[in-house]
């Protein structure tokens, strides 16, 4: 954990009380929480946290690149602790999303007239389904 708490500090991060449980609750944390998941997550041990300092403290680790943003619900954004290259499927009935860990970049083929004006640096791909939880 002192490895982790030194690359924070290396970046310039500040780590309160609030921002350590934060990054707790966060670590290996697969369920792609929304920041009222998080508050609710950590209230029981931080009672005086309050909504505002996760969303600043969210918004400063996706700044710093430690978390990444998902605008896939159309009503709230998730966050995601996996900064590595994946994707992601979205069920539409209960929104749950899950990992998907396959490189589509050798299939994925772009139009050259698309490639001409582009230098492509990266790929995300998004899913939408039925989860076996909702299909009943």
């Amino acid at each position: 954990m002192d490895d982790i708490l030194n690359k924070y500090r290396e970046k310039g991060f500040r780590l309160t009380p609030q921002r350590l449980s934060i990054l707790e609750f966060l670590e290996d944390n697969t369920d792609h929480p929304t920041a009222e998941d998080i508050f609710n997550g950590i209230k029981k041990t931080h009672p005086t946290i309050s909504l505002a300092t996760v969303y600043n403290t969210v918004q400063a680790l996706n700044d710093i690149g430690e978390l990444t943003e998902l605008t896939i619900d159309s009503e709230r954004k998730h966050y995601d602790p996996d900064t590595s290259v994946h994707h992601h499927i979205v069920c539409t009935t209960c929104k749950k999303i899950a990992d998907v860990f396959v490189d589509y970049s050798a299939s994925l083929r772009l139009p050259e007239e698309i490639l001409s004006g582009f230098r492509v640096t990266g790929n995300h791909v998004d899913f939408s389904g039925i989860c076996t939880g909702c299909v009943g």
